[in-house]
């Protein structure tokens, strides 16, 4: 394993190479089952060499963003080594971005530069056309040709530092548009170390483990925690289009993974698949996840022979808990115990410790002296909403757990009006304001509705403006003006025409109040879960 020490990506990145030149790093599988790309730690280097020299000789260097807009592909980390190497911040963008989501993401990054693969081009161009800035544009395909000369010199002088922003992600808001979250060199780096500190049975072992993460390489999961945590251990990530259980086992089998990433909905996936068995998993030790549902847990490790260590993060602080030590607590919602580095309280709206057992907000921090080392640097644009989350100098997660005397942590439910839907986080008020922009809508609440595939599905309880008919057609045309403008996970699954919304004296819906204790809020409601499908 090599030490971050306080250095940079492309600094640690170098010792990886010199140690482990010849070992696979990048992995990924073949779509027809035929034999994999594998991308040794040398040949990764070279690529980095190669686009950080086209970037720097076309003016770009400390302080730029690059918006990305590239799929799960090996080409996704090589271009991000080679702009961090520069000091260039990667703003990776969602393939399922509408033309309005992308627009927002080019004016509030400011990005310098737009990177897009060929077969996402038509959408980058479609979000340049709608922001009020036009970025360059460069094809990837095209890069070793050259790229679009930077508009203005690189805003920092000198060479990148630990400090210095290596990725800019957005993260879903709780009041509309979603935050860009500052992640620095130091920062991703010690995500990835986390990965480090499990232990064993499940500890990484150097230049000996595969891991196949089947989640979008724009979410920190996968775009940091897991590339970083591999590449600090001379290991190699699997890198597959996106999860298919069709073809699951096969790429276990084939790229040779040890580790493979999940989520509470690949579990139950895998599960309704009959057929697989023990036989099938080739050569994997462990799998690293969240949400697995307690019932499924000791189900799945049964019957596949594969132990699933659950563990929580979010973009802001993703220096995982997990729990990896016997008892594992499976039958639980355990997430893991403070330690070293990364303390945790459970504390009441007042800010007040609770006792052991009772729910309240988890609230973290590295430490007394540095609360804020490993975390975040904030929202970009954002300064008050990044005080907010640390009020009192610790990070406010949102999320309400318990913890017991031993000082487990039991995860409850997030505080936070965010609807969690097979791995996507989506801000409810996002959807709200998108529905709201109908003139058939007078009043809009969505909640989060139980789903037995996708964890939770987006439901809109919506009151209609006078004269307008509450039936299937006016639901579908307002699932369809919400389909049009929104990545399609975010659109509503279920869609209820209701008289009335319970609100305040100062008119704020009471979500909690609009159906009684019991009662469904999927009865009488139009579904539209079928056509929430990626173009």
């Amino acid at each position: 394993m090599i030490g971050i020490d306080g250095g940079t990506i492309g600094e640690a990145f170098d010792k990886a190479v010199a140690r482990w030149p010849d070992a696979p790093f990048l992995i990924e599988p073949a779509a027809s089952g035929g034999p994999p790309r594998i991308v040794s730690y040398k040949a990764a280097a070279e690529a980095v060499r190669g686009y950080a020299d086209t970037l720097s000789a076309a003016g770009y260097g400390h302080g730029h963003r690059i918006a990305m807009l590239i799929g799960n592909r090996a080409e996704f980390f090589l271009m991000k080594l080679a702009m961090n190497r520069l000091g260039i911040s990667n703003v990776p963008v969602n393939p399922d971005y509408r033309a309005g989501e992308l627009a927002y993401l080019l004016d509030d990054s400011r990005a310098d530069l737009a990177l897009v693969e060929r077969e996402r081009l038509d959408l980058m161009e479609a979000g340049i056309a709608e922001a009020g800035r036009n970025p360059p544009l460069a094809l990837l395909e095209e890069i070793a040709a050259g790229v679009p000369r930077a508009a203005a010199p690189p805003p920092a002088e000198g060479a990148p530092t630990p400090a210095t922003e290596a990725s800019l992600i957005y993260t879903s808001g709780t009041t509309g548009r979603p935050k860009g979250c500052i992640l620095s060199h130091e920062a991703e780096l010690m995500y990835g170390e986390s990965y480090l500190m499990i232990p064993e049975p499940f500890a990484l072992r150097e230049a000996a483990d595969r891991a196949l993460n089947p989640l979008p390489l724009f979410h920190v999961n996968a775009g940091v925690i897991t590339f970083f945590g591999m590449m600090l251990s001379g290991n190699a990530q699997i890198i597959p289009t996106r999860f298919s259980a069709s073809t699951w086992w096969r790429d276990i089998r084939d790229t040779g993974a040890t580790i493979f990433h999940y989520l509470g909905v690949v579990i139950s996936v895998l599960m309704a698949g009959r057929e697989a068995g023990k036989t099938d998993t080739g050569a994997l030790r462990w799998a690293l996840g969240a949400g697995v549902e307690p019932a499924l847990h000791g189900a799945f490790e049964s019957r596949f022979g594969v132990p699933l260590v659950e563990c929580w993060g979010m973009t802001e602080m993703c220096r995982v808990l997990f729990v990896a030590e016997e008892p594992r607590m499976i039958d639980t919602r355990a997430i893991g115990r403070p330690r070293d580095g990364l303390e945790v309280r459970v504390a009441d709206r007042e800010g007040r410790d609770v006792p052991p057992g009772t729910p309240g907000e988890m609230l973290l921090r590295h430490s007394a002296e540095k609360p804020r080392k490993g975390f975040f640097s904030g929202y970009l644009n954002k300064p008050e909403a990044t005080a907010e989350a640390w009020r009192d100098g610790w990070f406010h997660t949102g999320d309400t757990v318990t913890q017991d005397k031993s000082g487990m942590i039991f995860f409850v439910d997030r505080a936070k009006n965010i609807i969690r839907r097979a791995g996507e986080n989506i801000a409810a008020a996002e959807v709200e304001n998108c529905l709201f922009e109908d003139k058939r809508v007078a009043a809009v609440a969505c909640i989060a509705a139980p789903d037995k595939m996708r964890e939770e599905e987006v439901l809109a309880c919506i009151v209609l403006a006078e004269g307008v008919e509450p039936n299937e057609e006016t639901a579908r045309a307002l699932f369809d003006h919400a389909f049009q403008r929104l990545a399609y996970f975010k659109p509503p699954g279920w869609i209820r025409f209701l008289d009335a919304l319970p609100v305040t004296g100062t008119q704020k819906v009471v979500k909690h109040q609009i159906f009684a204790s019991g009662e469904d809020p999927r009865a009488d409601a139009f579904d539209f879960r079928d056509l929430k499908r990626r173009a």
